[in-house]
């Protein structure tokens, strides 16, 4: 009862017409009423008049403002009393009053609404010991039967006060059910609103993370394809640049220049399929950073390796990543160095595993290889940042030129062997 009952909405005069009409009806019985009531007092008319309307109107209002009929109720009575105006059978629609302040009313309304039912019982004992029934008696017919039980003194005073209790609380506790029925059923209504908008909230979230998971997974196999290519197209072009200067009679070392070429490209073929076909089996299918190094060599630049530490197998996606992060910074040697300086890899097993690259920029490579990005560095920085990774990229200045130094951390996890 302490909720706010949802009254009917307010969209305009044309949602009165019901309410209107009711008002009316119970005003023209009240008319009619007046009509066929004798009258001893010349000014009672009038009142009973002004009571006929009132209450017409008060039933007009217990759907759109039940607090205002509930006060009209009151100062109709309290004007019964000052005047002396006696009671009306149209009074009796009262009782629609008390079932609207308790369905559509405030949470302080309906609590008014119940308390005034005693008291309006004993305000309508005051009116008939003062007033008497009047009207009301005369319109029955039954005056006899009225005088009757006057002489029964007042019992029957405090039976009609028990019938007015019922008249009123009956029709206010059927609007109170019907008020907590409606409660209910809207919270049942919003319940399973509240259920649907979290389904589809939840089916949302569901789309929107296997769409993210379709674009890592698109952004995966771009940056797989952009390292097995590029790496093999950096090789085979610093190899097809090398035939360039050998010499026309020299056709042994021209065959191994093309057999290189075509081992490079049976390897970038083999890698691009497995990445296509999504079957990664780790660096253990590449052959291991040793033959990639191997197949830098290949191309004709001068690789000097150096390893710190004792070398120990890693897990496959640590490997994965391993060989990855040493292609693109190969790949980004072979493309960008300088041809006449040698490439320094190192790599130091540790707590971690750090291989770091070094070649001096060639004149072609100023841009290629800033330390800003490109989808190569972008794509080192994704794998390695996915297992706790970090990558590093900066320039040294000295007597052969600036030298690029790309550098890549990989956690060793603990019992790694």
């Amino acid at each position: 009862m302490t909720a706010v009952a949802r009254r009917p909405a307010r969209h305009g005069a044309a949602h009165w017409v019901p309410d209107v009409l009711v008002g009316v009806v119970v005003a023209l019985l009240g008319l009619a009423e007046i009509a066929t009531t004798p009258v001893t007092v010349p000014d009672e008319r009038a009142s009973m008049l002004a009571v006929a309307v009132v209450t017409g109107l008060t039933v007009g209002l217990i759907r759109r403002l039940p607090g205002l009929a509930l006060a009209l109720v009151w100062l109709t009575c309290s004007v019964q009393l000052l005047t002396d105006t006696g009671l009306m059978l149209v009074q009796l629609s009262v009782a629609l009053v008390a079932f609207g302040t308790a369905r559509w009313g405030r949470a302080a309304t309906v609590w008014l609404s119940g308390l005034s039912i005693p008291a309006a019982a004993v305000i309508v004992l005051v009116i008939v010991y003062v007033g008497g029934l009047r009207g009301l008696a005369q319109l029955a017919g039954n005056k006899l039967l009225v005088d009757a039980l006057r002489e029964l003194g007042t019992v029957w005073q405090l039976t009609a006060a028990g019938v007015g209790v019922l008249t009123l609380g009956a029709p206010w506790l059927i609007g109170l059910v019907l008020r907590f029925g409606a409660r209910a059923e809207e919270s049942r209504v919003s319940q399973a609103v509240a259920e649907e908008d979290a389904a589809r909230a939840f089916r949302e979230t569901e789309q929107a993370r296997e769409i993210a998971r379709l674009r890592e997974e698109q952004a995966r196999l771009a940056r797989d394809v952009h390292d097995v290519v590029g790496h093999s197209l950096a090789v085979i072009l610093a190899q097809a640049e090398s035939a360039q200067y050998r010499d026309d009679a020299d056709t042994a070392q021209f065959k191994i220049t093309m057999a290189n070429i075509a081992t490079s490209a049976r390897t970038s073929l083999r890698d691009v399929r497995q990445v296509l076909s999504e079957t990664q089996q780790g660096s253990s299918q590449h052959g291991g950073l040793d033959t990639l190094i191997g197949g830098a060599r290949s191309s004709g630049h001068e690789v000097v390796t150096s390893v710190i530490g004792t070398a120990r197998p890693l897990p496959p996606e640590l490997a994965e990543v391993a060989y990855r992060v040493l292609q693109e910074m190969l790949t980004n040697a072979i493309k960008y160095g300088d041809r006449d300086s040698p490439v320094a890899v190192e790599r130091e097993w540790g707590n971690a595993l750090r291989i770091e690259v070094r070649n001096v920029i060639g004149d072609h490579g100023s841009t290629g290889t800033s330390a800003g990005g490109g989808q190569g560095l972008d794509g080192m920085r994704r794998r390695l940042e996915s297992i706790g990774g970090q990558l590093e990229l900066r320039r040294a200045d000295g007597s052969a030129g600036t030298t690029f130094i790309a550098t890549a951390w990989l956690p060793i996890r603990a019992g790694t062997r």
